[in-house]
């Protein structure tokens, strides 16, 4: 049952990354776009991972001066109780003194390693910005790049077209042109040609009417 499932689950993924290849083979710049909005996330998380690292560092650094201040009181109080020869109170304050000590030892180190840490994640998370800003200025050279491309691909579309049919696309608004002509002239003519008939008339009429001299 567990290697069906096994099967399963690599059949799924294979099934899933076959699907974002073919993906990345119809539309790449969208795909770089995903994997720009991933590299954000990662960079982010980073960024948070300082902050954190920050506060851990003054965390450290409160929690050693705090460890540090108790110990350098236990080592006056040891004193105070050796001089009074108060032997119990003495060996107390001794005590304390060394395990104050000892813990402001172990966080003066923790907090050593802590810096060391916060600045390797500063410099990841400088780099990781770096990178970033290169891979957005990469997308927009590659976008550039496409839309050159494509404006290429319509051009030799265009000019393919006309090889076929040369100046196809001329000859047909210059034949429409010489219709319009033609039945805006043959509507002008038809309206006045009553109007010239009648003035052919009227003139015909007075000439008859005109006596012989």
């Amino acid at each position: 049952m567990t290697n069906l499932f096994t099967r399963l689950k690599d059949s799924i993924s294979a099934d899933l990354h076959d699907a974002l290849d073919q993906k990345e083979q119809k539309n790449p710049v969208a795909m770089l776009n995903q994997y720009l909005r991933e590299s954000e996330r990662e960079t982010e998380k980073v960024r948070k991972l300082v902050e954190r690292q920050y506060r851990l560092k003054d965390e450290f650094t409160r929690e050693y001066q705090k460890a540090q201040d108790m110990a350098d009181k236990r080592t006056r109080q040891a004193e105070v109780a050796e001089k009074a020869g108060e032997t119990t109170m003495h060996e107390f304050a001794i005590k304390e003194q060394q395990e104050y000590e000892a813990r402001a030892e172990r966080l003066k180190e923790s907090r050593v390693e802590s810096i060391e840490q916060l600045e390797a994640l500063e410099r990841k998370y400088e780099e990781m910005k770096h990178k970033l800003k290169d891979m957005h200025l990469k997308r927009m050279e590659l976008m550039g790049r496409e839309n050159i491309a494509r404006a290429h691909h319509r051009l030799n579309q265009v000019i393919e077209d006309a090889s076929d049919k040369p100046y196809s696309r001329f000859s047909e608004i210059d034949r429409y042109i010489e219709d319009l002509e033609y039945k805006v002239n043959s509507a002008y003519y038809h309206n006045t040609f009553d109007s010239k008939i009648a003035q052919l008339e009227h003139g015909m009429k007075n000439t008859e009417e005109v006596p012989a001299k």
